[in-house]
């Protein structure tokens, strides 16, 4: 794993395309032949799974996300499926903290033989009532569920507050447990990344915010990684940047700036990314035109 893109908006929306993004196997195939190696898949399993125990998964539903991992494996693809937007989660842990465990009794059990390229994210941006401490518990659960059918398989855990990095030492894991991978998130400054967005509050007060590249910019972006380096040594763990990325609000200059800029440091600092998104609103890939959009692209794989 080095350098990935989040196939976001599709499977984690209420229902597949109802974000306007349903997945073809032409998108692995162009992400590989750009030079991306990985594929992290959000998932929102609780929109297609019992209520109530067993908490089956739907079968229908399990299928698509087989023939999505089939794609990314048949092209030559790491491939990250998570547990993500389970909101009902974040707003009564303990309530549904069975059926959450529920879930990857069955995913793990589904994919067991999967090869070690498949990964497991356990959680996506645990927040709200989610708090570190609630969070570690069910993480630990999770994970021993996890190993009794997939042992050795790479596990990927992070901290609550949305995956934040300044979070990271809020995060407790299992010592023994030497096959996890632990991932943060990056979009600061916040005020550019997530100017327009709607999901936002207060964020149209944003619009016009650009990112120069100015001294004092990237030494807060290198800070930030540096924190999470300096953690992830003393755990002796290893880290990975699973989502980075500026809404397309914001003007494309200062987005190709950043962008470019946040890859290089985690490359420098031997951190693997996954940018956020391939083809939606924070979008590398036009898929009405049905191209790359060059100058984001060109900012996460530079020319060798």
């Amino acid at each position: 794993m080095r350098r990935g893109v989040n196939l976001g908006n599709a499977l984690e929306a209420p229902y597949e395309g109802a974000w306007g993004v349903v997945l073809k196997e032409e998108y692995f195939r162009l992400i590989r032949e750009a030079g991306f190696d990985t594929v992290r898949i959000p998932i929102r399993w609780s929109a297609h799974a019992q209520a109530s125990p067993p908490y089956a998964i739907d079968e229908r539903f399990f299928r698509r996300v087989d023939w999505a991992i089939d794609q990314a494996l048949r092209h030559g693809l790491v491939v990250v499926i998570n547990i993500h937007h389970y909101d009902e989660l974040m707003s009564d842990p303990e309530g549904h903290r069975p059926r959450f465990l529920a879930l990857w009794e069955q995913i793990a059990r589904r994919y067991a033989d999967r090869p070690p390229t498949l990964l497991f994210e356990l959680l996506n941006e645990p927040h709200a009532r989610l708090t570190a401490p609630v969070w570690n518990k069910l993480a630990i659960e999770a994970l021993q569920i996890l190993r009794r059918t997939n042992p050795t398989r790479w596990v990927i855990v992070g901290p609550a507050d949305w995956n934040h990095v300044r979070s990271l030492p809020s995060l407790e894991l299992p010592a023994e447990d030497r096959a996890i991978l632990v991932t943060f998130h990056y979009y600061e400054p916040f005020q550019f990344t997530h100017q327009g967005a709607s999901w936002v509050s207060g964020s149209t007060a944003w619009l016009g915010t650009r990112w120069e590249g100015r001294e004092e910019e990237k030494r807060a972006i290198a800070q930030d990684l540096d924190y999470a380096v300096h953690w992830a040594r003393a755990q002796n763990r290893p880290l990975f940047l699973g989502e980075f990325g500026a809404y397309s609000r914001a003007d494309l200059a200062s987005r190709v700036r950043w962008t470019a800029f946040v890859a290089r440091q985690a490359e420098a600092r031997g951190i693997p990314w996954c940018y956020w998104e391939f083809c939606s609103g924070f979008g590398i890939y036009d898929p009405r035109a049905q191209r790359w959009r060059e100058e984001l692209l060109l900012a996460l794989i530079p020319p060798p």
